[in-house]
C-alpha cells in the first residue's frame, strides 16, 4: 500500500488503523524512529488540512470528504447530486484514484468542474494533494466542493484533508458489519449513506443490522438511505447538504461581524 502512511511497513495491512498508540505486532511500528517519522507526517498533514479549510472558508465553500470501499457508489452519488441541485448550488469535485481520469471525466460530463489526482501507490488523499486540487477549481463560482477519496475503508479515515464534513458510504452489496470491522472510518464520519438500496430485494443484507453496527461505533452518526439509480433518499441527502452549507455560512458571517 502507500509508503507515507505506514501501510507498507505493517505486517497485516487489513488490520492497520493508523492509531500509532496501539500495540502493533510488527516490530517496525514499535520502533521509536519510525513512530517519530509517522507522527511528523500526520502533524504536517494536519497543519495543511487546517490551511485548506481556511481557504475554502474564504470563499464560503462547504468541503465534504466522501469515503468508502471501492464500488460503493461515490461517483454515481455525485453525478445524481449534480443533476438535482447543479443549477441551485454550484458543485466542484476533487477526485482521488490510484490511476486514470475516468471519475473526473464523468463529473465534467454532468457540467461540474473537477480535478483528478492520481495518487499512484498512495491508498488515500492527504491534505497536500487536496491543496493542489483546490488551485485547479474556480472557487469563486462554487458553493460545495466534494473530495472523493480513494476507495479504501482504512487509510483515508486517519487523514484530515481539510473538509468540514466526513461522509462514509456503505453499499448494501457489502457486509452489514463493516462499521465494526473498520471502526475508525465510521467513528470519524458525521454521516453514513447506505447506498444502492434499490438492490435490497435481491441482496442478503439486513439494513437495520448495518445501522446498529454503525451506531455501536459512533452513536452520533447520522444515517441516510439512498439510491443514485432511483433517486430514493436523495431529497434527504440534498437537504443535509443545504443545512450544512447554511450552518457554515452563518458561522462565517458571525465570525466576520465579531471582527468588525
Amino acid at each position: 500500500m502507500c509508503r507515507d502512511c505506514g501501510c507498507s511497513i505493517t505486517g497485516n495491512n487489513h488490520d492497520h488503523s493508523h492509531h500509532h498508540h496501539h500495540h502493533h505486532t510488527n516490530p517496525s511500528l514499535n520502533d521509536k524512529k519510525t513512530l517519530e517519522v509517522l507522527t511528523k507526517i500526520l502533524d504536517a498533514n494536519d497543519k495543511q488540512a487546517e490551511s485548506n479549510r481556511k481557504h475554502f472558508e474564504e470563499y464560503g465553500i462547504l468541503a465534504v470528504n466522501l469515503m468508502s470501499s471501492p464500488g460503493a457508489g461515490k461517483t454515481s452519488l455525485l453525478e445524481k447530486t449534480i443533476e438535482l441541485i447543479g443549477d441551485e448550488i454550484k458543485i466542484g469535485v476533487i477526485e482521488g484514484d490510484l490511476e486514470t481520469n475516468r471519475d473526473a471525466e464523468r463529473i465534467k460530463a454532468k457540467g461540474a468542474p473537477a480535478y483528478q489526482i492520481a495518487t499512484g501507490q498512495a491508498c488515500h488523499l492527504d491534505a497536500f494533494m487536496v491543496h493542489e486540487g483546490i488551485h485547479h477549481l474556480p472557487l469563486k463560482e462554487l458553493d460545495i466542493v466534494f473530495i472523493e477519496n480513494v476507495g479504501n475503508l482504512v487509510c483515508p479515515a486517519s487523514y484530515d484533508v481539510g473538509a468540514h464534513v466526513n461522509v462514509v458510504l456503505l453499499s448494501i452489496t457489502e457486509g452489514e458489519d463493516k462499521p465494526e470491522k473498520y471502526p475508525v472510518m465510521f467513528k470519524n464520519s458525521e454521516l453514513m449513506l447506505v447506498t444502492k438500496v434499490d438492490l435490497l430485494p435481491y441482496m442478503d443484507f439486513n439494513i437495520e443490522n448495518a445501522i446498529s453496527s454503525a451506531k455501536k461505533v459512533n452513536p452520533k452518526i447520522d444515517i441516510i438511505k439512498v439510491s443514485s439509480k432511483t433517486g430514493e433518499g436523495m431529497d434527504l441527502w440534498i437537504d443535509y447538504l443545504k443545512f450544512k452549507l447554511k450552518i457554515l455560512r452563518s458561522s462565517l458571517n458571525e465570525a466576520s461581524k465579531g471582527k468588525a
